[in-house]
């Protein structure tokens, strides 16, 4: 006689499973498994359980659910606050599943009731007797199941429900449980059950031994501390100092003569007694010997006396450093402000400029004017708040931040404290070492600065802090308004040949063996060298030529036998070989349609050739050469005040009807933006339209506006210089930037005329050829 097959909900369950007769609560929350236990609730409340191969799946297909379960009953079921349901089932008997009926919104399936099938009657009551006998012994041995089971499974008559009722009991995988439950013959079955409880009783045994031996281990750690604690009362009572009792001793004498703050003393002394305590076995016991070294380490009271003389800080400063005297000066108002104050709460300075101009020796010579220990500390990459503030001691491996750290290896109180490269910090998950810094360098906070390493306030209004930064559009605006910018915007052609002739070159003929004597370098060749080999604002690019002209005479005079070489500006080339950079040069003839603007650049000035042509079209305006938004906007801008004032710039109204114009800046490669070429592209564009021709000796600057006025820029210094090295004569610069001509090196400002502008037609007047 054909099994009926019934259609039934079905609830996939993950990591556990549910035998016949088993009673027990599940959570239910995924969307496919409330609509079956809902579908269910509505039908006769019977839903057929399954258990999932793989606990992971969220969204199971029919192929991930084993064929085999259980038909349950739902008896109660109960919503939960947190959106999950809790019903608790009762399996009724085992059913195999035939078809999945549908799968979209539920899982519905068709299943088949497996029947138990019974053997012998004496051999299946010989297997009950020796299955009740083994779980009695599992029982003994595992704390997982109660004493109240064995009462519970005794009772039952029945041999497949025994099985069930006793496999549900053991700690077994789903997979093994699942095992058992696909197995319909009840013999084959208790045989199962035997061999895996006697599987888990050689685990449980082989538990037992383990945690005895652990115990024994455990025994004798305690026997040991209090043997040592009897050896510590006998060197007590016997006056000697050995072992761990000595040396707490000698720390706890330490401490008394440190010169600690009370405060830190009192932490300090009770971080002894623990220590005393601790087994020196322990982990706990290195990293309290740690927290105290750090302690003693630090420099509580020690300080240098200062010895500030602005004359001799002055010497100092011109012998280290040629050229940079805005700098100097501001540094010497600087100390003479802490002489007569006799305090240090001043402003926090950050040096600024280009890499190479010498801000990381200028802080050292700081140091070396006023008698103070120097530190310097690179935050360039760092990411982590606790590279500033430290690691708490619960973290291992934890120790201070790196200010903590600066003081340690100055051994002083008051140092000068150079916080290299403080634009290059950044942030991520781990937190913003920037905001950290605030509290180092605000001197209002900085006496109670708190490491969380050290736990204890340290005082940090003593130190010098001294900044350097490239760029202080990175650096945030908090920080940055803790420190008073001093700029350096680097040298000068004229500085660099004395730097390389006072600084640079004696020293690389001394770290190359050589002597004045044996290389000479004629100035010629200097400022070839300085022009066509090197394009930087500082001087590290030039130090390195030059040591490499040394390493060259190194082995001209070792392997031809020459005593002596001099470069000229002739023989530089065979030595270094062809020039790496060039410079703009002014036009050669009065151009019309191209203007001369001035460029500021990271590696100091040079000239900017802007071109504009213009040919028969509708009104197109074309930019090339790789311009910035800010250049596009100053080209439209432009383009729109002279459409506005065609007729008085003498040009055709109706040119942007009849023409398309194409401006354009050479080397397309290179990527320029800059709010300063608005009156370079209005007069090229001018000339063009009017065919008067541009004045080559003329270069400009400045931004323009709709109505033609003519606004201020930044870097006039370094774009004077390059417009002097091109060999122009007169530079046109906006009104407002007449008080910075101040500023341009003497030998420079003779050479050039600066005409002041505060209109284009202004510019156009002074730039272009007269008719």
């Amino acid at each position: 006689m054909p099994k009926e097959i019934i259609q039934v909900p079905l609830l996939p369950l993950r990591g556990i499973l549910v035998f016949p007769t088993m009673v027990l609560h599940l959570d239910v929350g995924r969307d496919k498994s409330v609509a079956a236990l809902e579908k269910a609730m509505m039908d006769d409340q019977t839903i057929f359980l399954a258990a999932q191969k793989k606990v992971s799946l969220d969204e199971p297909e029919p192929n991930d659910i084993y064929k085999i379960g259980t038909l349950a009953k739902v008896n109660q079921m109960l919503k939960l606050p947190n959106g999950t349901i809790r019903v608790l089932v009762e399996g009724l008997y085992r059913g195999e599943i035939q078809r999945f009926v549908d799968s979209e919104e539920e899982f519905i399936v068709e299943i088949e009731e497996m029947e138990d099938i019974h053997g012998e009657t004496h051999v299946e009551e010989a297997l009950m007797r020796s299955l009740l006998s083994q779980f009695e012994q599992y029982l003994k041995l595992s704390r997982k199941v109660t004493q109240e089971s064995l009462a519970t499974v005794s009772d039952i008559e029945e041999p497949g429900r025994l099985a069930d009722i006793i496999a549900s009991h053991l700690s077994l995988k789903v997979k093994e449980k699942q095992d058992i439950l696909e197995i319909q013959a009840v013999t084959e079955r208790m045989k199962k059950l035997v061999q895996l409880i006697s599987n888990e009783q050689k685990v449980l045994d082989l538990e037992k031994k383990i945690g005895q031996r652990v115990k024994t281990s455990m025994e004798k750690t305690q026997k040991e501390y209090y043997l040592r604690e009897q050896l510590k009362a006998i060197q007590k009572e016997l006056g000697e100092k050995e072992g761990k009792t000595g040396e707490t001793e000698q720390l706890r004498e330490k401490i008394k003569e440190s010169n600690m703050p009370e405060n830190v003393m009192k932490v300090a002394l009770k971080e002894v007694g623990r220590y005393e305590k601790v087994p020196q076995s322990s982990a706990e016991s290195s990293i309290i010997r740690n927290y105290l070294d750090w302690l003693l380490a630090l420099p509580w009271t020690e300080k240098t006396k200062d010895t500030i003389d602005i004359k001799y800080a002055e010497d100092i400063l011109n012998t280290e450093h040629y050229g940079l005297d805005k700098v100097k000066e501001r540094i010497l108002e600087y100390l003479a402000v802490q002489k007569l104050t006799n305090s240090l709460k001043g402003p926090i300075l950050c040096l600024v400029g280009p890499p190479g101009v010498g801000k990381t020796s200028l802080a050292r010579s700081i140091a070396t004017s006023v008698n103070r220990k120097f530190v310097r500390v690179s935050l360039g990459g760092v990411r982590d708040e606790a590279e500033i503030r430290g690691h708490r001691r619960t973290y291992v491996g934890a120790m201070p931040g790196r200010i903590i750290q600066g003081m340690k290896k100055a051994e002083t109180t008051n140092p000068v404290f150079l916080l290299d490269e403080i634009d290059k910090m950044s942030n991520d998950f781990r937190g913003d070492p920037s905001a950290a810094m605030l509290e180092v360098l605000d001197p209002e906070q900085n006496s109670n600065f708190s490491d969380h390493f050290i736990e204890e306030p340290y005082d940090l209004s003593k130190v010098l802090f001294v900044a350097t930064a490239n760029n202080v559009n990175t650096i945030p605006g908090p920080l940055l308004d803790r420190m008073e910018l001093i700029s350096l915007s680097g040298y000068t052609e004229i500085e660099k040949l004395h730097i390389a002739k006072d600084h640079l070159l004696p020293k690389q003929l001394k770290e190359n063996g050589l002597t004045k004597s044996k290389l000479q370098i004629r100035d010629d060749a200097l400022l070839k060298l300085i022009r066509m080999y090197t394009r930087e604002a500082g001087v590290r690019g030039l130090e390195r030529q030059l040591a490499k002209l040394c390493r060259k005479t190194a082995k001209i005079i070792i392997s031809e036998e020459k005593k002596r070489v001099i470069v000229t500006d002739k023989s530089l080339e065979e030595l270094l070989g062809k020039p790496i950079f060039r410079f703009g040069l002014m036009e050669k003839e009065d151009q019309v349609g191209a203007a001369t603007g001035l460029a500021y650049t990271t590696v100091g000035g040079d000239i900017l050739t802007i071109e504009v042509s213009h040919y028969p079209g509708k009104g197109k305006l074309t930019l090339t050469g790789k311009l910035g938004e800010v250049m596009q906007e100053s080209a439209q801008a432009a383009f729109s005040y002279i459409r506005s004032r065609a007729e008085e710039l003498q040009i055709d109204p109706d040119f942007y009807e009849k023409y398309d114009i194409h401006i354009h800046v050479p080397e397309g490669a290179t990527p320029k933006d800059g709010p300063s070429a608005g009156i370079t592209m209005a007069t090229a564009l001018v000339s063009a339209l009017s065919g008067r021709a541009v004045k080559r000796d003329v270069g400009m600057t400045g931004e323009i506006t709709l109505r033609g006025k003519v606004l201020p820029i930044g870097g006039l210094k370094e774009k004077s210089l390059g417009a002097h090295r091109a060999g122009l004569k007169t530079i046109i610069i906006p009104i407002d930037n007449q008080k910075d001509i101040e500023n341009i090196p003497e030998s420079v400002h003779e050479d050039l005329t600066f005409i002041p502008v505060g209109h284009l037609d202004e510019v156009l007047k002074h730039a272009l050829v007269e008719e």
